[in-house]
């Protein structure tokens, strides 16, 4: 998962990664390769309480919260966040194999780059009734072209890492899905591919 970097660290890098960029130009070299300005940053953790949903999975030796692709088997097989203070008292939905218990939820806690501590009792998905975010494309179609698409696609699963869950292309934007970001992995891919092209989603939203 996410480790957090200190701000001077962060903006060293930054600087860092800004002067080879033009040292590289000035000298005719080559630029930085793509996605280079999200590998060189990691969003710091939110300081509030947040909110996420996916499946919980207790194998019955430690339980995960998973944002991103879940294999339909029984039990099922994903890989995720190490979740703290989850109880299942209650929560009578839940699905069960072996040692393994498992179900769909919103979860509400707090988040510290690797792991998901409950503060709430969860609300299964099914009777979850999510408040509709705002459209960030504002009805815009995006400016990625089908190489840009294919680029940004093949560069971003590396640089971002484990917190990387999944993307999409649909009307010339790039959709990617990521555990956290707090807007510094945004603002990186409009400086790693053109403003307009990418579109970064927080699986962990925080609560205002």
């Amino acid at each position: 998962m996410m480790h957090r970097r200190s701000l001077a660290a962060l903006v060293a890098g930054a600087a860092l990664l800004l002067t080879s960029c033009a040292a590289a130009a000035d000298a005719g070299g080559s630029a930085a390769p793509p996605g280079a300005a999200l590998a060189a940053l990691t969003p710091e953790a939110p300081t509030g309480e947040v909110i996420a949903q996916g499946t919980v999975l207790d194998d019955g030796s430690s339980v995960e919260l998973c944002l991103g692709a879940v294999a339909e088997s029984a039990p099922p097989q994903c890989s995720g966040i190490p979740l703290s203070g989850w109880s299942w008292a209650g929560l009578d939905d839940a699905a069960s194999m072996g040692d393994a218990t498992w179900g769909t939820y919103a979860v509400y806690g707090t988040y510290d780059g690797d792991a998901f501590t409950v503060t709430r009792t969860p609300v299964p998905l099914a009777l979850f009734d999510p408040v509709t975010a705002p459209d960030p494309t504002e009805g815009k179609p995006g400016t990625a072209t089908a190489a840009d698409v294919a680029s940004i696609q093949d560069a971003i699963p590396d640089a971002i890492g484990d917190a990387y869950l999944a993307s999409s292309e649909q009307d010339g934007w790039v959709f990617v899905d990521v555990v956290w970001d707090d807007g510094t992995w945004q603002e990186a891919a409009d400086q790693d591919f053109g403003a307009g092209k990418v579109i970064v989603r927080s699986a962990i939203r925080e609560i205002s």
